[in-house]
């Protein structure tokens, strides 16, 4: 694959075999990220589970300290009351069937998070096939299913992530921009690494942390020392 003259003189002062100290990492990851628009920095967790095993999937979403620098639009799949919190609480799009229709038959995905109470799972499952692939699909494990629409809201607006295997057992998560500088991307970083080290399925054996690393959007993969 080929890469720009910036990612390759990044890519150059990086040893691509050394496992660098987190700060050590994240100061590389800033310093990489040449691009004109304030680039993200990303985690990369390879662990040590089957994601064909159900017993030992891991997922799951924590709220980072310092939010991830993106402004996320929340959908709402609610009635009544529910309905009524979650335009005061901010959410971007709300309603029920109306949504759900607007999703199958134009194919809209205008929003980066779902939120929906559990007695309306069943209108929701209609779009799950839409939903799913993209990761959208609301799930109690991420809280996204929930009758407390108001604190999903607030989570997801202060910028709470999902975390959760591919197919290879890698997750991969945004945890902050360039601009926010080490300090905050560490204070991230751990937060995001405490809870999936908590989420350890029990039906995993031997090591669980494989391999993690960091990277600007732009910028070359750096290996972590953890």
């Amino acid at each position: 694959m080929k890469h720009g003259k910036n990612y390759n003189a990044s890519a150059e002062k990086i040893e691509h075999l050394k496992l660098y100290d987190v700060n050590d990492a994240l100061n590389l990851a800033v310093d990489s990220a040449k691009a004109k628009f304030d680039e993200s920095i990303e985690i990369h967790v390879k662990l040590g589970v089957d994601p064909r095993n159900a017993d030992q999937q891991v997922r799951g979403s924590v709220v980072l300290p310092n939010g991830t620098g993106k402004s996320k639009k929340v959908l709402v799949i609610a009635k009544g009351d529910k309905a009524d919190i979650a335009k005061a609480e901010g959410a971007d799009f709300v309603g029920a069937e109306e949504m759900i229709d607007k999703i199958m038959k134009e194919n809209w995905l205008g929003f980066d998070a779902c939120i929906t109470t559990p007695d309306m799972m069943g209108l929701v499952g209609r779009v799950a096939r839409v939903l799913g692939p993209r990761g959208l699909m609301p799930n109690p494990k991420s809280g996204t299913v929930t009758p407390d629409v108001a604190k999903a809201i607030k989570d997801i607006k202060a910028g709470k992530v999902e975390y959760r295997l591919d197919k290879f057992g890698i997750i991969h998560c945004i945890i902050g921009k360039k601009s926010f500088g080490v300090e905050k991307l560490r204070e991230n970083f751990d937060t995001l690494m405490d809870a999936i080290i908590k989420a350890k399925p029990q039906a995993a054996k031997g090591q669980y942390i494989k391999s993690v690393s960091v990277a600007s959007t732009m910028g070359p993969g750096i290996k972590v020392k953890f």
